[in-house]
């Protein structure tokens, strides 16, 4: 009888009449939505959940990134509509829901990128309904600037470490005006440098009294930051009280430095030394000429005598690897399995008087790829590993002894040189090639023996720097017999140019 009353109140029909439509609908697009797959109109097409490289910076490291789908997509349709503009040659491999992209060469610097998708289609496993089509995507990402930094030798920029950001126009001198700079290196992520430098005005005995410092480029997680003054700030690392510090290397980490030092008051005590940050300075007891830390930053590569020397960067470790036959460590592969050295012949009759440039990997392998009566100055590996960018001179025809300084690319695999151009003169000249491997930074050092020019910069020889051009090559994409490499001067001045990393 009660119930009877209630459904009897107006209010009460009309919410059990609302009540049944609604069960009824919804059970209607239910069955209707599992009936009609990709035609029901309430379903969204495909999304991309994420873009791992979504607004980031880049560099020669990241060589992968990756895009994750909210549902299972179709393979082919997403590789065929996927477009990298500008292009970047890569490979596809698929995880689940998740596309990744290798690219084969490291990315080029100074790009802006979009990463676009549409027309895919999503995948369904039981039935054979095309699947719905995707939500158009648009992701973005940069690779870092192409910048630089070098040793200024003019006005305000004299003896002080400039830093140049080519992408941007823009440039800035980051040491004191008070210190005059002989080497530098950037550390790795290139928020810093490391550098040696003296008093200014001490000339030729500057290079006695050099002490070791760092100093900020303002450059933060690949991106130059303009808009604080985070850049310029010095902090010393070592000082000349005791020792003298000769040459420098910087290991691929960051951590540890490796320098040369000779106490001042005995001449005999000549070692090399290591330093770690929030640690002192140690000697390593290690006896030997030029030296290079290895990729993996655990071993130090040394000229000992007759042979390259191997050894652990620890205090009179044993080698780990002796190669008697080479004289001269020119560079590391990035990834530390082989090097390129020079032999010069002194041991065999038949080729004296040349030199002889070895690819050399940690597999055995000895593979000569240029013999030479001519100079083997400097080379740098490409960061695949995969081609070596050489300094080089020939020795010309004549009585006088006359050398010929030219660049030419060596492709290991096939032994194939590519000469890419040739200069008039090649004193003092330091190569730096780019990170994305694409271009040469090259100087031209012009120097005076005029004595009243000694108080400022001097070279090894005491030479006064008075100016240096800073040259780009860069050299032709593809291995066409008509492509030329393009050489151009930098409206820069200056010398020792090295690019961020």
């Amino acid at each position: 009888m009660i119930r009877k009353l209630i459904l009897q109140e107006p209010i009460d029909r009309l919410s059990m009449l609302l009540i049944g439509g609604f069960s009824v609908l919804i059970g209607t697009l239910v069955i209707g939505d599992k009936l009609c797959g990709n035609n029901c109109f309430l379903r969204k097409g495909p999304q991309v959940d994420n873009f791992s490289w979504e607004n980031q910076t880049v560099d020669n490291k990241d060589r992968a990134f990756i895009i994750t789908f909210d549902r299972p997509m179709d393979k082919a349709s997403v590789e065929k509509n996927l477009v990298i503009d500008p292009p970047l040659p890569g490979k596809v491999s698929w995880a689940g829901r998740r596309l990744a992209y290798t690219i084969d060469t490291p990315i080029p610097y100074g790009q802006t990128y979009q990463v676009q998708l549409s027309d895919a289609t999503e995948r369904f496993r039981e039935t054979n309904n095309q699947g719905q089509v995707m939500e158009p995507f648009v992701g973005t990402f940069q690779s870092r600037d192409r910048a630089l930094a070098y040793i200024g030798t003019q006005g305000e920029e004299q003896g002080r470490i400039v830093f140049y950001n080519i992408t941007q126009q823009r440039k800035k001198i980051l040491t004191p005006a008070n210190l005059v700079v002989m080497n530098f290196e950037f550390y790795p992520q290139g928020d810093r440098i490391l550098f040696s430098a003296s008093e200014q005005g001490l000339g030729i005995d500057g290079l006695r009294k050099l002490k070791l410092y760092t100093v900020t480029t303002g450059v933060n997680n690949g991106v130059e930051d303009i808009n604080n003054n985070s850049a310029g700030k010095i902090e010393e690392v070592l000082d000349n009280e005791t020792y003298q510090n000769n040459q420098f290397d910087l290991s691929a980490d960051g951590e540890t430095i490796v320098l040369q030092r000779v106490n001042r008051e005995n001449p005999a005590d000549f070692d090399l030394w290591t330093v770690k940050k929030g640690n002192k300075p140690e000697k390593l007891k290690i006896n030997g000429g030029d030296f290079e830390i290895t990729p993996d930053s655990q071993a130090l590569a040394v000229a000992r005598g007759e042979g390259i020397g191997i050894l652990p960067l620890e205090p009179e470790a044993e080698p780990l690897d002796f190669l008697p036959k080479f004289g001269q460590l020119l560079d590391f592969t990035p990834n530390g399995d082989a090097a390129a050295m020079v032999d010069f012949n002194t041991d065999n009759a038949n080729l004296r008087y040349t030199r002889s440039l070895f690819y050399v990997n940690n597999q055995g392998i000895q593979k000569e790829l240029l013999n030479t009566q001519g100079s083997i100055i400097d080379c740098q590996f490409t960061p695949t590993g995969k081609q070596l960018y050489c300094l080089l001179t020939e020795l010309l025809d004549g009585e006088n002894y006359q050398e010929q300084p030219y660049f030419a690319k060596f492709d290991i695999k096939t032994g194939e040189v590519t000469p890419l151009a040739k200069l008039s003169d090649y004193q003092d000249i330091k190569i730096s090639l780019s990170p994305d491997g694409l271009a040469l930074l090259f100087d031209q050092v012009l120097t005076s023996d005029d004595p009243a020019l000694t108080d400022n910069i001097t070279n090894n020889s005491g030479q006064a720097i008075v100016g240096g051009k800073l040259w780009l090559l860069i050299p032709p994409l593809n291995n066409n017999a008509n492509s030329q490499a393009d050489l151009k001067e930098l409206p820069l001045v200056g010398f020792r140019p090295q690019w961020l990393p």
